[in-house]
């Protein structure tokens, strides 16, 4: 007996994958945003508060009658020479190339500007690094104009990369473009100073472009900058191929604004407004404007400050608590997340899923390691992932949920014992 289409067969399924499986299976436990039993170390979100030396939180938006039409795709001028002077402030003073309105994109979130971006590379190969971004997995397995290309980073090497080790990357694998968190999320590995130089210039000598996801750039620790980006190793802002993405969700804790932009050369920022017409329609006009006075110098400087005092003794707190509780980490120095190795705990807790499941029943939420074992198109489907026995812990939240966290995951594993 032949059956009846199944219903909607046209649609594949789209599979919810990293933080958003564990913040589904955790709502199902009773979490919710604010919750003061459970703490959440699994979500990429910084505490958006106050912070001793931050510049005051902004409260409200105001509107006129011009924003309640559609922004330019590519954003408003005044957001865009904004951005482009708070680089050219930051980064290139004293450069005689600087960037300008045509070499920024404002995009509606971080995710929407990575896809504006992807979705304008050409049939190419594109590297990533093994462990990163776990959205990376779906934004790169989504369009099929270009292949993919992992390249593992070596926990024994303490997950670095030289630059002899990337040039044989770029010219054995024929990588067209690479694709990076830098600092990198989960590890808080960080590129900086000389060897972000060194990479910038071999990916202009092999023609490779450089795709640097710079969120937490104002995350970074035991350095006197206020924020490091590849911008400050770019010889000419339109033939140097290097791309940066970034925006208020983190550097700015303003995640719930959803807005980023994308700088890099003019060519490629018009591809990327080009891709927006279609993909997402552009970013809303009166947070565009409210962004005005946060991307001013001075203030973002001001708010780097503070997030690298706070946030540096947060990541010693949650890093010497993992450590008591026999999880094995090292100290990040970029981003916000620590990166832990279950493979001494109780045997029942050594899987990065086993453990997430048990420490919900206690109230804390984590991430397990082989979502950051980026893998578009499932392509190594019957492999176990070389991060199965690792996870990753937030230190975004308050001290206060850090600590509840921790009491969490020491029942978790007394119980486990």
């Amino acid at each position: 007996m032949n059956r009846p289409p199944a219903p909607f067969s046209a649609f594949r399924t789209v599979p919810r994958t990293g933080v958003i499986y564990v913040m589904t299976e955790a709502a199902k436990k009773g979490y919710h945003g604010g919750h003061s039993e459970w703490a959440n170390l699994g979500q990429g979100a910084p505490e958006t508060g106050s912070l001793p030396g931050a510049p005051e939180r902004l409260e409200s938006v105001s509107f006129n009658t011009e924003d309640h039409e559609y922004a330019p795709v590519a954003g408003l001028d005044a957001l865009r020479d904004a951005v482009a002077d708070l680089y050219n402030h930051r980064f290139r003073q004293g450069k005689t190339s600087q960037y300008t309105r045509e070499n920024v994109a404002i995009s509606p979130g971080g995710r929407a500007g990575l896809t504006r971006l992807i979705a304008t590379l050409g049939r190419t190969h594109i590297g990533h690094f093994l462990p990163d971004y776990t959205a990376y997995e779906e934004l790169l397995g989504s369009f099929g104009t270009f292949a993919p290309i992992p390249v593992l980073l070596d926990p024994d090497s303490d997950y670095t990369f030289s630059i002899e080790a990337l040039r044989a990357e770029i010219l054995g694998r024929g990588l067209g473009a690479f694709l990076l968190s830098n600092p990198c999320n989960p590890t808080g590995k960080h590129i900086r100073g000389e060897e972000l130089a060194s990479w910038v210039q071999l990916a202009e000598q092999l023609d490779c472009t450089l795709i640097c996801d710079e969120f937490y750039s104002h995350y970074v620790y035991g350095t006197d900058a206020e924020a490091i980006s590849a911008a400050a190793h770019v010889d000419d802002v339109d033939t140097t191929p290097v791309l940066l993405i970034d925006g208020l969700t983190k550097n700015w804790r303003y995640p719930g604004w959803r807005v980023s932009w994308t700088v890099g050369p003019r060519t490629i920022i018009d591809a990327v407004a080009s891709a927006g017409s279609f993909l997402d329609g552009g970013c809303s006009q009166p947070m565009q404007r409210a962004a005005l006075p946060l991307v001013q110098p001075e203030v973002a400087a001001n708010e780097a400050r503070a997030i690298q005092k706070t946030f540096s003794e947060k990541a010693e707190l949650l890093a010497n608590g993992l450590r008591d509780l026999g999880i094995e980490v090292t100290m990040p120095d970029g981003a916000f997340y620590c990166w832990g190795d279950l493979s001494a705990l109780p045997e029942a807790l050594t899987g990065g899923m086993e453990f997430f499941r048990a420490a919900l029943e206690e109230k804390v939420i984590v991430v397990p390691g082989e979502f950051f074992d980026v893998n578009p198109g499932r392509r190594r489907a019957q492999r176990p992932s070389r991060f199965r026995s690792h996870a990753r812990f937030s230190f975004g939240p308050e001290k206060e949920v850090l600590e509840r966290g921790l009491a969490g995951l020491r029942r978790t594993i007394e119980n486990a014992s």
